[in-house]
């Protein structure tokens, strides 16, 4: 059972949940980025990184290594995934929905990745449009809304480049 509290301002059901959220790097030090779209509204279009919540009785690391794999094809096991290297909170709508979403951010490092929607599920096959990979700077100067905003700064940070 997902927990559900009451929007503070607004009224509104929240959602609550965790989420572990996986920060995919090539060689060239760029970000693999997901290009998503709200269901509920398809004119809202944005960048994330690889993810989602997690499933009842799964370990963060677990949820990790499940999403990489779906949403990328790319098969690690969970405990290579080691300790989370960002985490925040963050509220957010999609398909109509209202979430308060705990997350935490893992980094991995890959030589190259070919991308493969195969492990996308209903849901993902409509919010997902196509994925692009990103350098601290392309995230820093884009005018596209990515999430979560401070991206390009924690990019930079993790490769060393702060």
């Amino acid at each position: 059972m997902t927990p559900v509290g009451w929007g503070v301002m607004t009224g509104t059901k929240i959602i609550e949940r965790r989420a572990a959220r996986v920060l995919v790097v090539d060689g060239s030090g760029r970000l693999l980025m997901l290009r998503g779209i709200d269901p509920a509204r398809p004119e809202h279009r944005y960048w994330m990184t690889v993810g989602g919540g997690l499933e009842p009785g799964e370990t963060i690391t677990e949820a990790a290594a499940r999403e990489l794999f779906e949403e990328t094809g790319l098969r690690m096991d969970p405990e290579r995934f080691g300790q989370p290297v960002w985490r925040d909170v963050t509220e957010f709508t999609f398909n109509g929905l209202w979430y308060r979403q705990e997350q935490e951010f893992f980094l991995i490092r890959v030589a190259s990745l070919e991308v493969d929607p195969s492990g996308w599920d209903e849901t993902e096959q409509v919010a997902f449009v196509g994925h692009q990979w990103w350098t601290a700077d392309d995230l820093a100067t884009t005018t596209e809304p990515v999430y979560p905003a401070e991206l390009p700064v924690l990019l930079r940070t993790l490769l060393g480049a702060a």
